[in-house]
């Protein structure tokens, strides 16, 4: 199964279970295909990239820990905390960088080819993976 492949399970997948399957951090994990969405798993530590997608809003739920978004908006940079249970959406067209403690992990939706780094980025680091997200091996 490639990246690109709709994820339709015949079973119900344990979102615990899919975190434990993986140790790499800012390494998104597709669980599932909704429409032309990917529902993706990840493990987050340290800084992301501070990255924009030009066309598509970014979805994250807070599954465990706390994140936090840097965003660079019209009206100056603002960072927004999202503790465990948490949503946020950062708006198409917005530059933003999350970071984490250890031990955080989160959801999200994005459209099915959407690159992790986003549409334009500043260098990635070793500890970032620039993927449209990886098949779930459980």
């Amino acid at each position: 199964m490639t990246s690109h492949t709709p994820v339709h399970r015949l079973e119900p997948l344990s979102l615990s279970t899919a975190l434990a399957s993986f140790d790499a951090v800012w390494s998104p994990r597709i669980v599932a295909h909704v429409n032309d969405y990917d529902v993706r798993v990840a493990k987050a530590g340290g800084e992301h990239v501070w990255h924009v997608h030009d066309d598509t809003d970014e979805f994250f739920l807070v599954l465990e820990g706390e994140l936090e978004i840097a965003l660079r908006e019209p009206s100056g940079e603002r960072t927004v905390i999202l503790p465990k249970g948490s949503v946020f959406v950062v708006p198409r067209g917005t530059e933003h960088r999350p970071a984490a403690r250890e031990g955080t992990s989160l959801l999200l939706f994005e459209p099915t080819g959407t690159l992790s780094v986003g549409d334009r980025h500043d260098e990635v680091p070793d500890h970032v993976d620039a993927t449209t997200g990886h098949a779930l091996q459980t």
